[in-house]
């Protein structure tokens, strides 16, 4: 089955590494258009295609390949260093990317064959981007969708929701249930017996197509699933569930970023002073510089934090460079800094967003400029995996040595029940 599709020409040949900095230069002006087009989108709710193509034409989603199939070789921190940048940018397309980037965290670690070959030339080649299509509604975290032998072919069937970034992709990253297993597939995303709905209606992060994803008897190529095992190939559960989060993490560190920004900007300009007579600069009152320094100081630890998590995912993974497969404690740990980073960076970067209005009074709440985006996606973002849950978690591992687990270890032990 090919899985080609229309392209920019390409000579991967021709390509030669480029340093994080070069990649950051590359990419600047492409995130300011984005970043000017924000406000416009946020208002109209003006789904970012020309955003996200620009993008994947850009080379944004093949960082992580490796060269020789045309992406930039990037460790795991500096691709977090560009989706901190992203998020700053607009904080729904670091987000509606997490599918593809798992995807590709997926494969990396997978034995070299055909199709592994196959995906990555296709997506160094800027052909294909994939969405993120595996939450489901119920009261159990074991997946319901089922691929099942239908006619000597297999077929999917199910509904799932927070399909985030399905509506932008050419396949679709998800899971299911096959044979009584869990499992991960991939499924072009216009294949017949698929339906995407563009129903997402939170009040924030509304531009991530984190909608609706039906199958209904879709066709799946046994070549596109993937078992969840716990082999020498396959990372631990720990560090999916670790990466998923911290794509999060670096949504909110982008808006804790676009914060600091917004609050400089709409400051420095500004000749009036909220509730004192008479011509002044803001940007001289000690009140509104102590808000400044303190949205400034907030972003710092949000980003520090954020990048100390992606270290230790980084720390866990490293002895596969040595041929050596990591532990399964180096992962959990990894894990526990992730949903450590967690609490720190909801509470800083939703403190800082309320900040940001200290600043200007009633003005700032005009809806041209819509500082309101930043709260509400930072609130939205928060609500994906409640940190409630999460820090019990680790009280929990604190006090009695509980180990921390994910979506899929829950239903694999589900399913031996």
């Amino acid at each position: 089955m090919t899985i080609t599709t229309a392209a920019p020409d390409i000579n991967l040949s021709d390509r030669l590494p480029e340093t994080l900095a070069e990649i950051r230069a590359r990419f600047a002006p492409i995130f300011e258009r984005i970043a000017r087009g924000a406000v416009h989108r946020e208002r109209e709710r003006e789904l970012p295609f020309e955003a996200v193509r620009e993008l994947r034409e850009a080379g944004f989603g093949a960082l992580r390949l490796p060269v020789e199939y045309g992406g930039a070789g990037l460790r795991l921190g500096e691709l977090f260093d560009l989706l901190i940048d992203l998020g700053a940018a607009d904080s729904n397309l670091p987000q509606l990317l997490r599918g593809h980037i798992a995807f590709i965290e997926t494969w990396l670690v997978q034995p070299e064959s055909p199709r592994r070959r196959e995906w990555f030339q296709a997506i160094g080649r800027r052909e294909i981007l994939f969405g993120n299509a595996q939450a489901e509604r119920g009261a159990t975290s074991d997946q319901q969708t089922e691929i099942t032998e239908v006619g000597g072919a297999l077929a999917v069937t199910g509904t799932k929701y927070y399909s985030t970034g399905t509506l932008f992709a050419d396949w679709i990253w998800s899971a299911a249930r096959f044979r009584g297993r869990p499992v991960a597939f991939a499924i072009r995303a216009d294949t017949p017996g698929i339906t995407r709905i563009d129903d997402w209606d939170g009040f924030g992060q509304r531009l991530t197509g984190s909608g609706t994803t039906i199958y209904d008897g879709a066709r799946v190529d046994p070549e596109n699933i993937l078992d969840w095992d716990e082999s020498a190939e396959s990372r631990p559960t720990a560090y999916t569930t670790g990466l998923y989060q911290a794509i999060l993490l670096a949504s909110l560190a982008g808006i804790s970023r676009a914060t600091k920004t917004e609050a400089i900007d709409f400051v420095r300009p500004r000749t009036r002073t909220f509730g004192k007579p008479g011509s002044a600069h803001p940007r001289e009152d000690v009140l509104v510089q102590s808000v400044i320094g303190e949205v400034a100081s907030l972003n710092f630890v949000v980003e520090s934090a954020v990048r100390a998590a992606i270290a230790g995912l980084e720390a866990a993974d490293a002895p596969r460079a040595e041929g050596i497969v990591p532990t399964e404690a180096a992962y959990e740990r990894a894990l526990i800094g992730v949903f450590e980073a967690q609490q720190v960076v909801i509470e800083l970067t939703l403190r800082a967003t309320t900040r940001l209005f200290e600043v200007g009074g009633a003005s700032a709440t005009a809806q041209g400029r819509a500082l309101d985006r930043l709260w509400r996606n930072a609130r939205t973002i928060s609500s994906h995996n409640p940190a409630i849950h999460r820090a019990a978690a680790l009280g929990d591992h604190y006090l009695n040595g509980t180990g921390l687990k994910s979506p899929i270890q829950l239903a694999r032990e589900a399913s031996e029940a």
